[in-house]
């Protein structure tokens, strides 16, 4: 990402922690992806947003690029194993799977989806398939 890219994920970023809804921030983190479509960390947050607005479809797509991107971070893989249970689509548990390895091994990760999992959730409460998700990850490894 170039210094202006970066500047503004930031921006946006402290945006969204600062309590921005998330419909306002969709078409920043789209112009940052548009901008830079190489950067995981940008197709994850947009995935994200898009899970928070009801858009799953559009989850589905911006995760698996961040996937793709950097199929490591447990974050787009939590992400993608959401936007498929929302949309229907078949082997979520692999994406699980993925997900629960790379936490098991990288502390930092697991507290950084723990929080953004209760973020998700104060959120969206009620987010079902975020719940179950929730559960596979955390509940069989505490």
């Amino acid at each position: 990402m170039t210094d202006t890219v970066s500047s503004l994920f930031e921006s946006a970023l402290e945006r969204y922690k600062a309590g921005e809804e998330p419909e306002k921030l969709i078409p920043v983190f789209q112009d940052i992806c548009d901008r830079a479509p190489k950067s995981s960390a940008a197709w994850t947050c947009l995935a994200w947003l898009y899970l928070l607005s009801d858009k799953s479809n559009a989850a589905l797509k911006a995760a698996q690029k961040a996937v793709k991107l950097h199929p490591q971070d447990a974050q787009s893989r939590v992400n993608l194993a959401v936007a498929m249970l929302e949309t229907g689509q078949k082997g979520v548990r692999e994406h699980v799977d993925r997900a629960m390895q790379f936490i098991m091994v990288d502390s930092d990760m697991r507290d950084e989806v723990k929080q953004n999992i209760a973020d998700g959730m104060s959120r969206k409460p009620d987010w079902q398939n975020m719940e179950r998700v929730r559960k596979w990850l955390f509940e069989a490894s505490e």
